[in-house]
C-alpha cells in the first residue's frame, strides 16, 4: 500500500473514532462556539499557496463545527512562520478559538537545532491539507540542468529565512552534495519568491512544492522558463518520477549522508500542517479535528479547490502527532549531524 492510500485510511479510520466520540462533547463544543470567532493564523504572506491554503478551509471550516463559528484569517509572517509559531504556542488563547497555519519547518526547528519560542511536539496537530514534493528548480538560461551542474556553478535561490524550507533543504543540498547554491534570505513566502526569479533577482530555489509550482505557473513549463533539477522528498511524485527527476537523497555518497537529507526533506509528510496550542480541552481538539477533514471532504471546497488547482488530500491530527513523535524519537546521532549540515558543517 502507498504512503497516500495508507494515511487515507488511517484518515478514514480516525474519522470513525472522531465521530463516535458522542452527543455530549458535540453538544459541549456548540454551546461554545456559538456566536464566537476561530482565528486562523497564517505564518506566510497574503497571496502564496499557504495563504491560500488556509482561506480555502477557513471558508467551510466553520460550517462543520457545532455552533458555526466564524472563522477570521490573518497573516503573520516571519522566520519561516516561527513567528506564528511562536505566537500560537505562548500568546494566543488556548481554548480552541486559535489556529495556526505554518511551514512544516515550524514543526522541526527545535529537533533540528534553530533556537525558536515553541515547542512543536506539544502542540496539538489538526491535520495537514496534503502531503507534498519539494523541488529543486532553476532557470532554465542558467544552463543548470541538474545538483551536479549547481555543484560547478553557483546559483541564487530566493529563499525566507532559516528554518523554512526554501532555505533548510538548500543548506543541506550545499553541505552533504557540494553543490554551490548562493541562498538569498528576506522574502516572506512563496509568492516574493517566484516574483524575484522572474524578474531576474533570483535564478532559482529549492523547497517549494511541485503541486503549488505546476498549478500556479504552467506557463514556466509550457515556455520552458525552468528546469526542475532534483525532488527533495522521501518518496517523490509520479509525475517528476516519469520525467527522470532524480531523489536528491539517491545522490548521497553514504548511508549517513542519506538519513541527514531524508530528516530534512521528511518535512514534505505533513506538507500544510494546521496547529493548535497546546493545553486545549481534549473534547475541542476533538470537535476541530473531525470539522478539519470533514471541511477539506466538503464537496464544495473540492470543487472551488479544482477550479483552483489545489491539490488537497487531508491527513488527519492523528497520523500528524504520530509522524512529529516519530521524528523527535530520532537517533541523537543523526539529528547532530543535520544539525551540522544546516550550520553549513562539512560532513565527515
Amino acid at each position: 500500500m502507498s504512503i497516500g492510500s495508507c494515511v487515507r485510511h488511517l484518515m478514514l479510520a480516525g474519522a470513525c473514532v472522531l465521530w463516535a466520540a458522542g452527543p455530549a462533547a458535540a453538544q459541549d463544543s456548540e454551546a461554545f462556539y456559538k456566536g464566537k470567532s476561530i482565528q486562523v493564523i497564517i505564518g506566510s504572506s497574503a497571496g502564496g499557496g499557504y495563504d491560500t491554503y488556509a482561506r480555502l478551509l477557513g471558508r467551510y471550516l466553520g460550517n462543520h463545527l457545532p455552533g458555526n463559528p466564524t472563522i477570521v484569517p490573518q497573516n503573520m509572517s516571519g522566520a519561516g512562520s516561527n513567528r506564528a509559531a511562536g505566537y500560537i504556542y505562548s500568546v494566543a488563547p488556548k481554548d480552541g478559538t486559535a489556529i495556526g497555519a505554518l511551514f512544516p519547518g515550524a514543526v522541526v526547528q527545535t529537533l533540528l537545532g534553530t533556537p525558536v519560542q515553541h515547542d512543536p511536539s506539544k502542540f496539538n496537530y489538526l491535520g495537514s491539507a496534503n502531503n507534498d514534493v519539494y523541488i529543486c528548480f532553476a532557470r532554465a538560461d542558467t544552463g543548470v540542468k541538474s545538483l551536479a551542474d549547481a555543484a560547478e556553478r553557483e546559483v541564487i535561490l530566493a529563499a525566507s529565512s532559516p528554518g523554512a524550507t526554501t532555505y533548510d533543504m538548500p543548506a543541506v543540498l550545499n553541505t552533504v552534495l557540494g553543490t554551490k547554491f548562493k541562498i538569498v534570505t528576506g522574502y516572506p513566502g512563496s509568492r516574493e519568491i517566484t516574483l524575484a526569479i522572474e524578474r531576474g533577482e533570483a535564478q532559482g530555489a529549492c523547497g517549494i512544492g511541485w503541486t503549488g509550482l505546476v498549478n500556479f505557473y504552467p506557463e514556466w513549463f509550457a515556455k520552458g522558463f525552468i528546469n526542475v533539477i532534483a525532488q527533495l522528498s522521501l518518496t517523490g511524485h509520479a509525475d517528476l518520477k516519469k520525467a527522470g527527476v532524480p531523489l536528491a537523497s539517491q545522490l548521497a555518497k553514504t548511508d549517513a549522508d542519506k538519513q541527514v537529507m531524508e530528516l530534512v526533506f521528511s518535512q514534505g509528510i505533513f506538507g500544510r500542517p494546521f496547529v493548535l496550542p497546546p493545553g486545549v480541552p481534549p473534547e475541542r481538539v476533538t470537535a476541530l479535528r473531525r470539522a478539519f477533514l470533514a471541511a477539506l471532504h466538503d464537496k464544495s471546497l473540492l470543487a472551488e479547490a479544482e477550479k483552483m488547482k489545489l491539490d488537497v488530500e487531508p491527513i488527519s491530527g492523528d497520523e500528524i502527532q504520530a509522524v512529529v513523535t516519530r521524528l523527535y524519537a530520532t537517533p541523537g546521532a543523526v539529528i547532530e549531524r543535520a544539525r551540522q549540515a544546516l550550520t553549513g558543517k562539512p560532513q565527515r
